[in-house]
């Protein structure tokens, strides 16, 4: 019987891609399977790949014929997971030794529907801890719960998938798979996903990730269109919290997070290619006119006029048509 499925995508990352294999040798167990999702790369990621589907035990090596991006390449591992708890780990970062059996012993205790965790980022030599935004440690909580207050940093805005372990019982309810397609923020609607439909979750300060900022494959440092993927999964966070019971009390949150994240990248206009910033500015000023406007209003009045201003004057322009709709997950 498998305990754990490790899913870890990798797209060339052949420079990083050793310290990701390695930790994940040093988190082995009899019971743990490591399901490696090459999305057809280019580089030596392949032939490294290749040589850990010998090595590593508990390996599978499943192989994209095309690039699909890191939503769905993380589908293609959950569709093949037979863990009773599932992870993730992105190829360019690593794991503490023995990190995965101390979270599982956790998830066993506790026996809570997913897991989240403390986290190392690490730019170049520099190392700092990041938190999930939850005060209260190792004990059940309720993740709806965990969703508000609306002015301030919290569990959803701590959207890392790989910063946590997750049962089986929420990949059986659809609730784990990724919106197809989505090249960046994949992991915005799947957390909000998580924390309106799972029944508890728990907060553990384990800090066994490492999580590489600054990689120049990174989407995060790459200015081309695929960073606009951002508007079509923060379209799905407002569409489907437009649905819940709890719609009054959580678009507001899901409203004000959309547009501090607008604001983000439209200050940050200058790392984008020239036409890909002004598509930006467009589909930017279509998702700030479809949304709840009502929220909207007290969204922005609440932001301050610094950010606001930008974002009230961004409305008022000749706005992009709507993103097409992505597929929800892989079922």
């Amino acid at each position: 019987m498998v305990k754990l499925s490790v899913v870890v995508p990798f797209f060339n990352v052949q420079t990083y891609a050793p310290d990701a294999l390695r930790s994940l040798r040093a988190n082995a167990r009899e019971d743990f399977e490591f399901l490696l999702v090459d999305d057809c790369s280019t580089d030596g990621t392949p032939e490294l790949l290749e040589r850990a589907e010998r090595e590593l035990p508990g390996a599978r090596l499943l192989r994209h014929t095309r690039n699909e991006g890191l939503a769905t390449a993380r589908n293609t591992g959950l569709d093949e997971a037979r863990g009773t708890y599932v992870t993730f780990l992105d190829g360019d970062d690593w794991l503490a030794p023995g990190h995965y059996e101390r979270l599982v012993a956790t998830m066993d205790e506790l026996g809570c529907d997913f897991l989240r965790t403390d986290h190392v980022r690490v730019t170049g030599r520099n190392r700092s801890v990041r938190r999930v935004p939850v005060g209260r440690r190792m004990e059940l909580l309720a993740p709806r719960d965990a969703i508000l207050p609306s002015d301030r940093g919290t569990s959803v805005d701590y959207p890392y998938a790989w910063a946590g372990m997750y049962h089986r019982r929420l990949l059986d309810r659809g609730l784990l798979h990724f919106t197809h397609g989505l090249r960046t923020a994949e992991d915005r609607p799947w957390i909000w996903r998580l924390h309106r439909e799972a029944e508890s979750f728990a907060v553990s300060g384990e800090l066994g990730v490492f999580y590489r900022r600054g990689v120049s494959t990174s989407l995060t440092q790459i200015g081309d269109v695929r960073q606009l993927d951002f508007i079509r999964a923060f379209d799905q966070v407002i569409e489907e919290t437009k649905n819940d019971p709890d719609a009054d009390r959580l678009l507001p949150k899901a409203v004000r997070t959309y547009c501090a994240v607008i604001a983000h990248h439209i200050g940050n206009m200058a790392k984008f290619e020239p036409e890909v910033g002004r598509k930006l500015r467009a589909m930017s000023s279509g998702a700030l006119r479809r949304m709840p406007q009502d929220v909207l209003a007290e969204a922005l009045t609440a932001m301050g006029e610094d950010r606001a201003g930008p974002l009230r004057r961004l409305k008022r322009r000749r706005p992009a048509p709507a993103p097409v709709a992505l597929e929800t997950n892989a079922a």
